[in-house]
């Protein structure tokens, strides 16, 4: 990467030359930067859910206009987070970065001031189509800043935190910022999204390095259409019904476009997604952990926040507070997970953190109207913390890892869009079973453990992934061994 505007040894390719050197500030401050931004997205999903009920209450929702307020920011997220990837590649990395966080914060701060159901959610959108070009933007810069091994891994493993601190502490940052106004959760994003450009602006990089080709526009339309069309059928299907022509005709239409996005792509030179990328095995492996990951923590908040709320009658701080070991656990993490991973790597994390994901929601299954503390919640939530710090961070390393430098912002934004198709289709599942029997105060619903038990199932698909890709990293070691072995007899 040729980096035009710094000087040695201020440069962010001291990070790759010298990689046992100390960080410089402007590697620390290019650091931070990123870092905010995967915190803002983590923060604005879990936040907003929180102060619901009060947005219902002022604006006059009916309860399925209020769930567009989570899913429209899911919707412009998970829909273009390909394009997003794509764009980075060929219009520069930073440029995209800076002009999608200019965005989230005008939406930000533009949701503080709207009186309209439909309007908060055209802004919650919005905001979705930003996060949808910062994210895969950002982990790009990185992944083409830090060089690939033990500098990359330390980089990695302090960002992940972050991003995964961001759904724990908005828990916390909801509940407290709900007492004061609802308004107010809508506000913070905006300062530090302006703040993140600001010092974007300044210690990010500018580069000369681009993808090749020009823009596939017809892949980004059928993708981005097969991509909205799936997470707009899954949320709303629970509403429109599961069997209705509607949702069955909505998915044929999704594996339609998914076909022909497929036929395009393997026919264009430059395509928006190379379909080679798909032999990296050990990318494909975490792409489909990363959807049980998200998938499976998206629902099992949203059961948990009815059952501590509605049936035991917890206030949202009090959840927040219940919760709160988790969020400990994952946000000093930070400082070892690159070790870990540079000294065992990335499968067997990514498999021991499915194994604590795993046995946090099938603990839950002995929760009943009055839940111990000691011995379900808070084991619950100290295993949902190792499961997300040690699962987060490695799959974000495995999915970027072998992937050449002009593809980091589609590997990026194919690791992302599972993250959030996952959250979206389990989440929409999980509504549906839940949905199905009225949540009273003091009585554990029937459907409780039926969610549960499907939340628990996905926990295991991902463990049976995470198992393949530690397989498969196993037999690539012992080849590479095997070489060299084969090498030095030849030297011999």
């Amino acid at each position: 990467m040729t980096e035009s505007n710094l000087e040695p040894p201020t440069s962010a390719s001291a990070a790759k030359d010298t990689p046992d050197a100390r960080w410089t500030p402007r590697l620390w401050g290019t650091l931070l930067v990123l870092c905010t931004v995967l915190f803002l997205d983590g923060l604005d999903i879990s936040m907003v859910g929180v102060t619901l009920p009060a947005i219902q209450a002022d604006l006059g929702l009916s309860t399925s206009t209020l769930q567009w307020i989570v899913s429209g920011y899911v919707l412009g997220y998970g829909g273009l987070l390909l394009l997003g990837g794509r764009t980075a590649d060929l219009l520069g990395r930073r440029r995209v970065l800076l002009i999608a966080l200019a965005v989230f914060a005008g939406a930000s701060l533009l949701s503080v001031f709207v009186d309209n159901g439909t309007l908060l959610i055209a802004t919650r959108f919005i905001k979705g189509v930003a996060a949808a070009f910062t994210a895969p933007a950002g982990l790009s810069i990185l992944t083409t800043t830090f060089a690939e091994g033990p500098v990359r891994n330390r980089a990695l493993g302090i960002y992940t935190v972050f991003g995964a601190s961001g759904f724990s502490s908005g828990l916390i940052l909801g509940g407290v910022l709900s007492e004061i106004d609802w308004r107010a959760v809508f506000l913070l994003p905006a300062p530090l999204a302006l703040a993140a450009l600001v010092a974007g602006i300044k210690f990010i990089p500018k580069t000369s390095e681009k993808a090749e080709g020009g823009h596939d526009i017809l892949g980004a339309v059928l993708s981005t259409s097969a991509l909205l069309l799936l997470v707009f059928t899954v949320v709303s299907a629970p509403e429109a019904g599961w069997a209705t022509f509607r949702t069955i005709g909505s998915f044929v239409l999704v594996a339609v476009l998914a076909a022909a996005f497929l036929l395009t792509e393997n026919r264009l030179a430059h395509p928006l997604v190379r379909l080679g990328i798909f032999k990296n095995k050990l990318l494909v492996q975490a792409n489909l952990a990363a959807m049980t990951v998200f998938g499976s923590y998206a629902a099992f908040q949203f059961v948990v926040a009815l059952y501590l709320q509605t049936v035991l009658g917890w206030s949202p701080l009090e959840m927040a507070l219940a919760l709160l070991p988790a969020g400990l656990i994952v946000a000093t993490s930070g400082p070892t997970m690159g070790k870990l991973i540079t000294r065992y790597g990335t499968a067997p994390l990514v498999t021991i953190g499915m194994v604590a994901f795993t046995a946090a929601y099938a603990l839950f299954l002995r929760a009943d109207a009055e839940p111990s503390l000691v011995t379900v919640i808070l084991p619950t939530a100290v295993l949902l913390g190792f499961g997300f710090a040690l699962a987060f961070s490695s799959l974000n390393v495995q999915a970027t890892t072998g992937v050449a430098d002009n593809e980091q912002g589609l590997a990026s934004g194919l690791v992302q869009t599972s993250f959030q198709i996952g959250g979206a289709v389990v989440l929409a599942i999980t509504s549906a079973i839940v949905g199905s029997t009225e949540v009273k105060p003091g009585e554990v619903p029937d459907t409780f453990y039926p969610a549960i038990g499907f939340i628990t199932v996905i926990a295991v698909i991902g463990l049976a992934a995470a198992l393949r890709g530690w397989a498969h990293q196993r037999r690539t070691d012992f080849d590479d061994e095997l070489d060299r072995e084969r090498e030095l007899d030849l030297v011999a």
